[in-house]
């Protein structure tokens, strides 16, 4: 889990790091609106070196809606979807989701003042899809980081993000192909939960 672990600390923490007004109800102002109020929770802190439970749930306010965790476990998971009930593919969207939520929470209490430029979004032919490309400044270093969404009933939302041309849906897709290979989806949603566990465990310490 080390290359998944890496690649979403990175990509949902680069989504912290812009501050700017959004214009419009468009995919690239969906990105800056997160943003922006995950900024709000962040310098609201009195710790600045720790995110509470109330940050926590104060950023998963802020991030309902824009990200679409279905899209992104169904992506990630790949074939094995198909063969699960209803119910079955809530309850890995559930753990997906959680996942990506407690990987990142460490990442975005490192919170910096990093920036970001934004821009303009590139369009499928349909133009139900879009694509921003930004550049996040950190100090001296740049890093180009793509964002995916596509339109749904509810509005624009996050399917990928890709830093440096790696796609974060990809590297979950690789690393569950593995644990599938070794024994199947039951063993990789024991793995996965196993990893919360831990993780649970870890926030509260």
């Amino acid at each position: 889990m080390t290359a998944i672990r890496h690649t979403i600390l990175l990509a949902l923490g680069l989504l912290i790091s812009v501050s700017v007004q959004a214009a419009d109800n468009g995919p690239k102002a969906v990105i800056e609106n997160t943003v922006n109020g995950i900024i709000r929770v962040l310098e609201a802190r009195q710790d600045k070196t720790i995110l509470t439970p109330a940050d926590r749930d104060a950023i998963r306010h802020v991030v309902e809606g824009r990200f679409d965790y279905r899209a992104m476990a169904r992506r990630s998971l790949g074939k094995p979807w198909k063969k699960l009930d209803a119910a079955e593919q809530a309850h890995f969207t559930d753990v997906f989701r959680e996942l990506l939520e407690r990987s990142y929470g460490n990442r975005l209490a490192e919170y910096k003042g990093q920036k970001v430029s934004f821009n303009e979004p590139r369009y499928n032919k349909k133009g139900n899809k879009a694509r921003i490309l930004s550049t996040v400044t950190d100090g001296t270093k740049t890093t180009p980081v793509e964002y995916s969404l596509h339109q749904t009933g509810t509005g624009w939302q996050v399917y990928d993000i890709r830093i440096e041309g790696a796609s974060l849906v990809r590297t979950f897709h690789q690393d569950f192909q593995g644990l599938l290979k070794e024994g199947g989806y039951e063993h990789l949603l024991n793995k996965l939960e196993e990893k919360l566990v831990k993780l649970r465990t870890k926030d509260k310490a």
